[in-house]
């Protein structure tokens, strides 16, 4: 590739968030895009099925390498955190407990999907960093 190519990509955010700021992450911006589907287009599940499975690779791509497990594992709390704008119920705390538990049972494929992308992203990058090397100890001689 063209040496501006890599110097304009290596310009790019590159964040590293830590677990925690994965999850942060991860919730914060599908409850956002989850309004928005709700308020713009009337709740399309398909739409939020395709936007999660790229929030969940972006997770994946920008957790740190310590905490490349925790991607996997805040996608589906991510998942119900955003869909919870799109869950119809009846207004009440248990109408909207239903309609939460009903998207979230018919979007299943979505959301198996979307962890799938994230640990897949998190097993690849693992693989792909170096071997950590054995720690040398100091024995005493005898």
């Amino acid at each position: 590739m063209p040496a501006g190519v890599i110097r304009r990509l290596r310009e790019l955010p590159n964040p590293r968030l830590t677990g925690l700021g994965g999850g942060l992450f991860c919730g914060a911006v599908l409850f956002v895009l989850g309004c928005l589907d709700a308020l713009l287009l009337g709740g399309s599940q398909t739409l939020y099925g395709v936007l999660f499975l790229l929030v969940c690779a972006l997770t994946a791509v920008w957790v740190r390498e310590g905490d490349l497990l925790t991607a996997p594992v805040v996608a589906p709390i991510g998942f119900a955190v955003g869909v919870l704008p799109l869950a119809e119920g009846d207004g009440s705390l248990l109408g909207t407990l239903t309609g939460l538990v009903t998207a979230l049972a018919t979007q299943a494929l979505w959301l198996y999907g979307g962890t799938l992308v994230a640990g897949a992203t998190a097993l690849v990058r693992r693989a792909g960093r170096p071997p950590a090397r054995p720690a040398v100890r100091n024995r005493p001689p005898g």
